[in-house]
């Protein structure tokens, strides 16, 4: 409409007696006009992924949006993809983050109140979510949190693949790891190999079990099983699994109530896996890990060889009897998962997850280059958002696409930011530095 009025402009005085020096005015300022409509339209379309309706998702009714959350982050989980979820969510509405000191929440002690920044008693100060890394103590929890209205959630995973990626990742950490030639050695002679009293020896068993607070040292029965179940399901509104993680998201955004690209995220903290004969299929594929003590800085020998993670049919049965606690939590509320999805309905969760990762390609394609694939940490140009090396093989991140105008890349960064650097920048928000006052000048007074 704004072009014909132009031209009928141009027209008219076309017609009429106006001199040569305004007609070229005149079609100046159109062509201007018309190149800066084209500009506004091209930004306006780039931004526009992350403004569309698609980006809402279906409907959710006459729901209220959640943002008291507590999300305990257990390892080796796909945890730091959810922690970014969160990330995001809070940060693009100017939540308040129930921070760690450093990097965790105190862990791998039983989590106190105090090891949260800021924190100066109960009910001092609102904090919204908080979801980084701590050993599970409800009552310390909810002096932080609001009793009220605060959700609850975590996730697992199969016992035996997170053994697999405990023994990757800790190897050089957990004494009992350290000690095994390879993962099937550990499976043969864990009890010979393991010594409770070591630190770090909580990774090598029942992690999930200790992560939630529980006694991971129990002996396993049947009677103690239940009941760890049944705290842990007093405590937790929802419990997602990692191997089921796109329809964790659809149950997570409902409970929530959040729009669809809230939910939606690309696999963070992923490690490349090295090629061996017998790899499980729960290895075949890219695995979540944890975040190190210190920043985003990288070992000076870079990767190191990858330690052997083949297992027998056999030694498979020994992990799991060795991690008995977490094999019944994790049996336990996989039963419950899918009596969730049965009761969303199965029809519909097929189609929401469809939409789900319609979405994320569509948001790789705006956002990522090489098409929207991992790459290797040394392979991105910034080295602000390489993440954090540690452990055996190498873990993957991304890279923004090049000529994004300012809103996107901000969206679009927020996505790929690892864990480590994403925390950094909350905590400088939430707690800037006063800045430091001027020195004074040596020269004396005159």
């Amino acid at each position: 409409m704004l072009f014909k009025r132009r031209a009928r402009m141009l027209r008219g005085l076309a017609c009429g007696r106006p001199g040569k020096a305004l007609l070229l005015f005149v079609a100046v300022i159109f062509t201007g006009q018309l190149l800066l409509i084209i500009f506004k339209s091209n930004q306006q379309a780039a931004r526009s992924v992350f403004s569309s309706r698609d980006g809402r998702g279906p409907s959710l009714g006459p729901c209220r949006p959640r943002d008291h959350i507590v999300f305990l982050k257990t390892h080796k989980t796909a945890s730091s993809t959810v922690l970014n979820v969160l990330y995001r969510f809070g940060e693009e509405r100017g939540l308040r983050f129930a921070l760690p000191l450093g990097y965790q929440l105190g862990y791998p002690l039983p989590f106190d109140a105090h090891r949260v920044k800021g924190y100066r008693g109960p009910g001092v100060v609102d904090f919204h979510i908080m979801a980084n890394h701590m050993r599970f103590q409800k009552a310390e929890v909810e002096k932080v949190m609001p009793a009220a209205d605060t959700f609850y959630f975590s996730i697992i995973r199969d016992p035996l693949a997170l053994a697999e990626s405990s023994f990757a990742y800790y190897k050089e950490v957990a004494p009992a790891f350290r000690k095994a030639k390879g993962l099937g050695d550990f499976a043969d002679n864990a009890g010979q190999y393991y010594d409770p009293r070591a630190r770090n020896n909580h990774y090598a068993r029942n992690l999930l079990w200790f992560d939630f607070g529980l006694d991971h040292e129990a002996n396993f029965s049947e009677a103690t099983a239940r009941e760890g179940e049944a705290a842990v399901r007093r405590a937790f509104q929802l419990v997602l699994v990692s191997e089921f993680f796109d329809q964790s998201m659809i149950l997570l955004r409902h409970a929530l109530c959040w729009p669809l690209d809230a939910v939606v995220s690309f696999s963070l903290n992923a490690r490349q896996q090295p090629k061996a004969a017998d790899t499980s299929a729960a290895l075949a594929v890219a695995v979540a890990v944890g975040t190190g003590p210190r920043g985003p800085a990288r070992g000076p020998r870079g990767p190191r060889a990858p330690p052997d993670l083949t297992l027998t049919r056999e030694q498979r049965e020994k992990l799991r009897r060795w991690n008995a606690l977490d094999w019944h939590l994790y049996r336990a509320f996989n039963r419950t998962f899918w009596q969730e999805v049965e009761r969303f309905g199965a029809a519909r969760m097929e189609r929401e997850v469809a939409l789900l990762r319609a979405r994320r390609r569509a948001l790789a394609g705006v956002c990522l280059r090489d098409g929207g694939k991992p790459v290797e940490a040394q392979r991105i140009r910034d080295k602000a958002i390489r993440p954090y090396q540690s452990g055996f093989g190498r873990i993957l991140g991304y890279e923004l696409r090049p000529g994004l105008d300012n809103a996107t890349a901000t969206a679009c960064l927020r996505m790929i930011l690892p864990e480590i650097q994403y925390k950094d920048a909350l905590d400088a928000k939430q707690f800037p530095r006063a800045p430091r006052p001027a020195q004074r000048s040596s020269v004396p007074d005159s």
